[in-house]
């Protein structure tokens, strides 16, 4: 399965999108996810399952089922948008709460066995080569702790431009 988490308007995805992209699972911004409380609840009342109850608490078992994630998001000097961050803070619950020495780094231990490809999409007008830097050291984190593998991150200044590179893929 694959997941795509996105901060596009809807008009912008279609525009990217102009078929529905199959049996993907799309994650976008309907301003209906609430902030991670950082409450570990999801580690130690409800293991695997977040706390919060909205549409995100099954966000651990949606990403154990998924072999391909493509997120596409305004960079944010050098980071995610806020909605993107917020759907990754809220994805703790798909890794177990107990730490494990891998590559000489602590990470957490895997919840599940899934395999994970992970491709990056960030747009924004003039991104300096300093945030792109950093997004990609972002990005490699993220997919570390997630046990995830980095297929690429990519860099847009326009919607028309990362229109050209998604539909290249």
């Amino acid at each position: 399965m694959r997941i795509i988490i996105h901060d596009l308007e809807s008009s912008d995805f279609q525009s990217i999108f102009p078929q529905p992209p199959g049996e993907a699972v799309i994650i976008a911004n309907d301003a209906t996810i609430h902030h991670c409380l950082g409450c570990f609840g999801c580690w130690i009342k409800t293991p695997g399952v977040c706390v919060i109850r909205d549409k995100y608490s099954n966000i651990g078992e949606l990403f154990s089922k998924c072999s391909e994630a493509l997120i596409i998001s305004r960079c944010f000097y050098g980071g995610y948008s806020p909605f993107v961050k917020n759907v990754l803070d809220r994805s703790i619950p798909y890794i177990h709460p107990n730490f494990r020495n891998r590559n000489g780094e602590m990470h957490h231990k895997r919840r599940y066995k899934n395999h994970v490809d992970l491709q990056v999409y960030f747009y924004c007008e003039d991104i300096t080569e300093s945030e792109r830097h950093v997004a990609r050291d972002l990005v490699r984190a993220n997919a570390a702790n997630l046990c995830w593998d980095v297929v690429g991150v990519s860099f847009s200044n326009s919607l028309a431009e990362l229109e050209v590179q998604v539909s290249c893929e």
